[in-house]
């Protein structure tokens, strides 16, 4: 089985580069990534801290000290993405404070002791996740405080958590499906949700965050101070997790939680003109006002081999809210797709309350293997990408998982951010494209690789139309990750890594 494929013969890094890397040789950037994953590997087999050492560490730390002797870490330490599921550090520190993310991390410098941060687990490429080492683990930290609008929240503070606090006081921000994602790696890397279009991504909402930095410093960031913390306030928002310090508290703006329009439509597999309809769909949401406040996710499902020999098409899923329309206006807004064929599964609500609808928007899975490959589009460029995008999906070699093409809608208050105002440089954009893949554990080694490699040529195809990836959908088979994440704010962030963490505390194979 491919799981224990992962876990018990291959190096995870050398898998982590892509089944395309197996079939063909690499270029050149590809085969920097391997180097910088053998370097991750030797850094693994770093010199143990003698017991005394761990044991000193442990004083030190207000909360527990785990060591994989004695304990099974497997509880603590986990990754969302069950390829990673295996990649357990010597040590878990479960810090409760920033002096103890302080002490944790002096403690590494000093015993030349390789580190790794975890709050929610959910890095896609599981980056949160290392064979050896001492793991930083943040899900102690999970206070809140909310005064004047502006909410406060601990690093491994949980969404499930900090949509509580919000829906209390019926208040919201920015934020995403997925209840167990982490608060700071969302954030970190910018934060993305159906508010985007009209409040902008999440970190453009943080006002102030703590980080403890290679040095074992607290600092506070925010706009004002000295320029170190200016600076490394301008690359917490946006410039990814992990790469300039463990942030240990976010600050961020809330603004009302007001009732909206929210809807899951559905065009079965047995929709007979499925490339119209996306295609009509494409087009209006793309055209909708800004300020109907529409925010949505479509994807694109591709049929089984089974399910195509049985006639099944590509289907449609299309969910969402609207905070200035209601459902009549949104029939209107879609009537061109209707006309050429009506969902065969309708649910649309006006005037929801705000929190009751996001529950209806949830995304419940669970933990899987996964790969998913992500890039920006621009005004026009998906629905010109559309006819490639459905000989694509109508290929899907098949898993026992699945595969879809996910378009995640930008634009509006987002792109009114200059490129340079914070880390995140993505401000010219009408959607994330993201190729996405699932198996299980029952799917043999050939199974995923022919079905990696079908994975690997569409992200290839639709990038010819598209531009850069988004950083928190991490991607490890992306040679060009420095630029496609980060762009014309490339320099500067690496500047801010040299002058902060000169040694390189923080890293991992797709570190600044």
């Amino acid at each position: 089985m491919i799981a224990t494929l992962e876990r018990n013969i291959l190096s995870r890094r050398r898998f982590l580069v892509g089944a395309s890397s197996l079939a063909v040789a690499a270029g050149a950037a590809r085969q920097g990534l391997v180097g910088t994953a053998l370097a991750q590997e030797q850094r693994r087999e770093a010199r143990q801290p003698s017991d005394a050492a761990w044991r000193a560490l442990a004083e030190k730390l207000s909360g527990p000290l785990l060591r994989a002797s004695s304990y099974d870490l497997r509880k603590i330490a986990r990754s969302f993405n069950l390829r990673y599921a295996g990649d357990l550090p010597d040590g878990v520190a479960l810090a409760r404070s920033a002096k103890d993310v302080a002490t944790a991390i002096t403690w590494c410098r000093e015993n030349a002791f390789p580190l790794i941060v975890q709050s929610g687990g959910h890095s896609y490429a599981g980056f949160s996740m290392r064979r050896g080492g001492l793991m930083i683990n943040l899900r102690l930290m999970r206070g809140s405080r909310l005064a004047n609008g502006v909410v406060t929240v601990g690093g491994g503070m949980l969404n499930q958590d900090l949509y509580a606090l919000l829906e209390q006081n019926s208040l919201a921000i920015t934020h995403g499906r997925c209840p167990t994602v982490g608060a700071a790696g969302f954030l970190l890397g910018g934060g993305i949700g159906f508010n985007m279009r009209s409040n902008g991504v999440a970190c453009d909402q943080l006002r102030e965050s703590e980080i403890v930095t290679a040095d074992g410093q607290v600092r506070t960031l925010k706009p004002s101070g000295d320029d170190l913390a200016k600076e490394l306030y301008w690359a917490c928002r946006g410039g990814g997790g992990g790469n300039f310090g463990v942030n240990t508290s976010f600050s961020l703006q809330t603004f009302p939680a007001e009732p909206v329009t929210v809807f899951d439509l559905t065009w079965t597999a047995a929709t007979r003109n499925s490339d119209k309809v996306a295609a009509k769909l494409v087009a209006a949401l793309e055209g909708a006002p800004i300020e109907l406040g529409i925010g949505t996710r479509m994807s694109l499902g591709a049929p089984s081999p089974r399910d195509r020999t049985a006639g099944a098409n590509v289907s449609i899923s299309l969910i969402g809210q609207a905070k200035r329309a209601d459902g009549k206006r949104l029939e209107a807004l879609l009537a061109d797709a209707y006309a050429e064929e009506k969902p065969q599964q309708a649910m649309i609500w006006s005037g929801a309350p705000y929190w009751s609808a996001q529950k209806l928007l949830e995304d419940d899975d669970g933990p899987t293997w996964f790969q998913e490959r992500s890039t920006f589009a621009r005004k026009g460029q998906a629905l010109a990408a559309l006819d490639h995008v459905f000989g694509h999906l109508r290929t899907w070699p098949g898993t026992n998982g699945g595969a879809d093409l996910r378009f995640f809608q930008t634009g509006g208050a987002m792109n009114r951010t200059p490129a340079d105002a914070t880390a995140f440089v993505h401000r010219d954009s009408e959607w994330i494209m993201d190729v996405g893949l699932a198996w299980d554990g029952s799917d043999s080694w050939d199974t995923v690789t022919r079905a990696r490699l079908w994975q690997d040529r569409f992200y290839d195809a639709l990038r010819a139309f598209t531009v850069g990836a988004y950083q928190n959908f991490i991607d490890p088979s992306l040679a060009d990750w420095r630029t496609a994440y980060y762009g014309t704010n490339l320099a500067r962030l690496e500047a801010i890594k040299k002058k902060v963490d000169p040694d390189r505390v923080f890293d991992f194979p797709q570190a600044i």
